[in-house]
């Protein structure tokens, strides 16, 4: 997925003046590109992710998606676009207690449909490519943190999205684990060819991409090496 940020500004409401986090920002990727963004805590890097997956509004400015306007559309719509277009992975793996890793990387195919068959065998076939195949009848409290973060992956990528954002997605694991996590996603991204955008604190996950920016003054700029 091509995705074509221009001039994007976004604000927050404070009892004195808004408080601008994101000014002027714009920012192109060609579609299978991958980039992580780095920057201090508080500089707006989960805002603007939030934004590219139409959970947040900017203030200003275009965000297009595959050449679609998500902001544009009406609220069935844009719910439909993001179950359909866009994978989410965040820090904490989200998944639901009472159900197996299978069954929790099928969760987003309740909404968007399709063949069951075809979805369970998408489904093991991810579980395979993250190697979680033994665990697929398995309920979260049985995994590792490594094993929940790479079964969070593959919910992600049940839809085959065209963009895949992903929030500090090694934040919670040790070293071990990140590194797991870290090869895997430049594994799948190359096999998936989805546009890939991280945002990390870690130096040697952002170092896996083909671009690195560093979000600082409310705008993106080449991050330093």
């Amino acid at each position: 997925m091509q995705v074509n940020i221009d001039n994007l500004s976004k604000s927050y409401p404070t009892p004195s003046e808004p408080l601008a986090i994101l000014e002027s920002l714009s920012l192109q990727l060609d579609s299978g590109d991958s980039l992580a963004i780095q920057g201090p805590s508080g500089c707006g890097k989960s805002t603007l992710l939030h934004i590219l997956g139409t959970l947040e509004t900017p203030d200003s400015g275009s965000v297009l998606l595959g050449g679609v306007d998500p902001f544009s559309l009406y609220d069935e719509e844009l719910a439909s676009f993001r179950n359909r277009e866009i994978g989410f992975v965040f820090q904490d793996h989200y998944l639901l207690p009472q159900c197996t890793v299978l069954e929790n990387v099928l969760l987003p195919t309740m909404v968007s449909g399709g063949a069951q068959d075809e979805n369970e065998a998408r489904a093991m076939d991810l579980l395979q490519r993250v190697g979680l195949t033994e665990r697929s009848g398995h309920r979260p409290s049985e995994l590792s943190g490594g094993e929940r973060q790479r079964a969070a992956i593959a919910r992600a990528l049940i839809g085959a999205p065209g963009l895949l954002l992903c929030d500090e997605p090694t934040g919670n694991l040790d070293a071990e684990s990140a590194g797991m996590v870290a090869d895997l996603f430049v594994e799948l991204h190359a096999a998936l060819s989805a546009t890939l955008v991280v945002v990390t604190h870690s130096g040697l996950l952002a170092g896996r991409f083909r671009r690195r920016l560093e979000l600082a003054g409310r705008n993106l700029q080449e991050a330093a090496d």
